[in-house]
């Protein structure tokens, strides 16, 4: 009988707590790259990857809530160690278990559970980050099974995966590929299927995980090569839609943990006799932080009840975009408010806070950059809005379902007609608007159910302000171009 998650959740915060704070430091572990094979140890044979593997296969059934509880525990104490589990729960298991043959899956999930193997997922290329589907790692069939050649780069668990999904297209004539997308497993204890690391990178914070670059020349038996239900580029479009919508729990976890510490500096230290949160300002970064948190709980909720393997996300774009770009954007935030509130202590690579900046920060970057998210919301809502002939923006989001619910609370600063061409700096802009109205409205749900109604209605103050600062730069955009040639006639010594 499968133990209780609630159960199986404390006892995992638990040992967390133990190995970080009792049995080691997180705060000195945190300075060293990986960490030590005791304390993975630790971590890992409480067997929390179970949470993403079928219960056919002896895990606890790949149910979304608990794979963000997990992603939300982890990331409390070690955000790190919240994007290794995310890496493999959305990057290789989930895809394993709604793509793989039947054939490599139970082998695949035993060494998971009995042996704490590790997986990831290879996509982004030396020369093709975000633009993946002009990648040049290329494949071709073989009497035994698939060839696979080429390069990629940045993989989070670099050299420390035991296997790993790898994308490629189709040799079709000596430098022709296909246009569409394969993926593939391979088995690093295998030597023919072994991926070989180039070099590791010296990454500027997320020190746990190894990246780095290379090179791929392996081959891989039939059975190895993930089985399509339509079309590669659409099993690529719901393997990243799922991940960034489980973005949120590595969010959540974080984001509470800087809540967490912002609140017990402020209420602890203390100026002029008093403490640090009865200060105006105070009391409103704090209140940002906890706005943040507000959000990225509806945003886990919606994700529990949507983003499963049961479902096809490739045409989710509007939300996973939503959910991620947001979330990073606030995991950021939280993070360089609760160095400010910390005063010199919060300045420390040790401190959690500190580390915090820098951990979070390429999370706005990796699986799609932020601006480019923002950039592919807004194309997807002007292209509807067009189809349907609306150009006043308030007037479609209190039509459109993602946003109907709490559009309303912002008619004064919605009611404009859309331009009709907007520049690149527009659309970003246009997309944040367009991701805090999403999830807010996730919160919005969530508060029918019993959720506390003052965390929203401070939270709807802070995306209000958000909002109204948004539609002034839309509006009313900054046109300034960099000019390349800068430097004659700007040296500031010849004006003395």
């Amino acid at each position: 009988m499968t133990e209780n998650f609630d159960v199986f959740i404390d006892r995992f915060k638990g040992r967390l707590k133990s190995l970080f704070h009792d049995e080691s430091n997180i705060n000195e572990l945190s300075l060293n790259r990986g960490l030590p094979d005791n304390v993975w140890s630790g971590i890992m044979e409480m067997n929390p990857l179970s949470v993403a593997i079928p219960r056919e296969f002896g895990g606890r059934g790949a149910e979304v809530k608990e794979c963000l509880g997990i992603l939300s525990a982890a990331s409390y104490e070690a955000l790190p160690l919240s994007l290794t589990f995310g890496i493999n729960i959305a990057l290789f298991l989930e895809p394993l278990a709604k793509y793989g043959n039947p054939e490599i899956q139970s082998p695949i999930f035993d060494r998971f559970i009995k042996d704490q193997a590790m997986g990831g997922l290879m996509i982004t290329e030396p020369d093709y980050g975000s633009d993946a589907l002009n990648m040049r790692t290329s494949y071709h069939e073989t009497e035994t099974g698939y060839a696979i050649k080429g390069q990629k780069h940045w993989q989070g668990l670099t050299g420390m995966a035991d296997f790993w999904i790898v994308a490629a297209r189709k040799k079709v004539q000596e430098n022709d590929l296909a246009r569409d997308v394969e993926f593939f497993v391979t088995d690093n204890s295998r030597p023919e299927q072994k991926i070989v690391v180039e070099h590791y990178f010296n990454n500027l914070g997320l020190y746990m995980i190894p990246y780095g670059l290379n090179t791929i020349d392996v081959q891989v038996p039939h059975n190895q090569k993930l089985i399509q239900h339509s079309t590669g580029i659409k099993m690529m479009l719901d393997i990243l839609h799922r991940s960034r919508l489980q973005f949120p729990g590595m969010g959540m976890g974080f984001i509470q943990r800087m809540l967490d510490e912002a609140l017990s500096h402020t209420t602890q230290r203390k100026v002029g006799g008093q403490p640090l949160s009865v200060m105006d300002s105070v009391r409103f970064q704090l209140s940002r932080i906890q706005a943040a948190y507000t959000l990225a709980s509806g945003m886990c909720a919606h994700s529990s009840s949507m983003s499963g393997i049961a479902f096809d996300v490739a045409g989710e774009g509007l939300q996973a975009n939503s959910m991620k770009a947001l979330v990073t954007d606030l995991m950021q935030e939280s993070a360089q408010i609760c160095v400010q509130l910390s005063g010199s202590s919060g300045y420390k690579i040790d401190h959690i806070a500190g580390r915090g900046i820098v951990d979070s920060r390429p999370f706005q970057i990796f699986e799609g950059s932020n601006e480019m998210l923002y950039t592919q919301i807004s194309e997807i809502l002007v292209k509807q809005m067009k189809k349907q002939k609306i150009s006043n923006f308030n007037e479609y989001l209190s039509l459109f379902e993602h946003t109907a619910r709490v559009a309303p609370l912002f008619r004064q600063h919605l009611n404009f007609e859309l331009p009709a061409v907007l520049v690149q700096r527009q659309t970003v802009v246009l997309g944040k608007i367009i991701a805090r109205l999403v999830c807010l409205q996730y919160v919005d749900e969530m508060v029918e159910k019993g959720f506390r109604k003052d965390l929203f209605d401070n939270c709807i103050k802070h995306m209000r302000m958000d909002i109204k600062k948004l539609s002034t730069d839309l509006s009313d955009y900054n046109n300034a171009e960099p000019i390349i040639d800068y430097q004659e006639g700007s040296a500031w010594a010849d004006f003395i």
